[in-house]
């Protein structure tokens, strides 16, 4: 371990929502793998040509419930990481800001893909609320447009198709190389990316630990591999840390 640089970087992805009643894309019960058609809702090219695909993107996000979730015992335990005081930082593929709503202090988490809980207009590029906007679908208007230019509405998330924004990218390749220990939980590792991140801190001298259900592609280069549901092994994991590095 490096004792220049005593900080955790946390990488999580969807599988850390699952208990929430978020769903993952890519597991076996992934929404791509139930309705592959789901897709293009959140594909660039589609959403901004194709107005009904606007309208099935807006029907979606309606009828998820999506802002309604709450956070688990795994969105919980990395608060319990923060109040421990040790350095962390928490770099998220989630866009369904359950860590903040858990309580994990904002301008420690930063949001890779953007948030769902937010509107951005595609023309303007303004951003607003999605309270606002579903409550607009709900009084009748299928595909509401920008209340400033009349441009097409989209959520705040990166959708495929978009590039990451690169000053949050920067920042999270830092993050990931000043790390002393890497931990991937709920992520795939398989959308770069992102996916080099673990890359960048292994080679930078950090330990890597990945929590998932799944294989990934880094599992060989980890120094722990934990295959326990996250909302049980990420507590016990932050436990462990907090007591090695009291």
């Amino acid at each position: 371990m490096n004792a220049k640089r005593p900080l955790i970087a946390v990488l999580t992805g969807a599988g850390i929502s699952t208990d929430s009643g978020i769903p993952d894309y890519r597991g076996p019960q992934g929404l791509w793998r139930r309705d592959p058609s789901a897709e293009e809702l959140v594909t660039i090219g589609p959403y901004r040509e194709d107005p009904e695909v606007r309208r099935r993107a807006w029907r979606m996000r309606l009828e998820s419930g999506a802002l309604a979730a709450e956070p688990n015992d795994g969105h919980r335990a990395l608060v319990d990481l923060e109040r421990s005081g040790l350095p962390m930082r928490v770099l998220t593929q989630n866009i369904d800001g359950l860590h903040q709503k858990a309580g994990l202090t904002t301008r420690k988490v930063l949001e890779l893909h953007g948030s769902a809980r937010e509107t951005q207009c595609l023309g303007c590029r303004v951003v607003g609320s999605m309270t606002e906007a579903l409550a607009r679908v709900e009084a009748g208007e299928p595909d509401p447009d920008c209340r400033e230019c009349g441009g097409i509405l989209k959520s705040r998330i990166v959708m495929f198709g978009e590039n990451l924004d690169q000053e949050v990218l920067g920042q999270a390749d830092a993050i990931a190389r000043a790390c002393d220990l890497f931990i991937a939980v709920g992520t795939s590792l398989q959308v770069f990316p992102v996916a080099g991140l673990p890359y960048n801190a292994v080679k930078s001298g950090a330990k890597l630990i990945i929590v998932n259900g799944e294989e990934t592609p880094y599992d060989a280069a980890a120094a722990e591999v934990i295959r326990e549901p996250i909302s049980t092994a990420l507590p016990k994991l932050v436990r462990r840390l907090v007591l090695e590095r009291a």
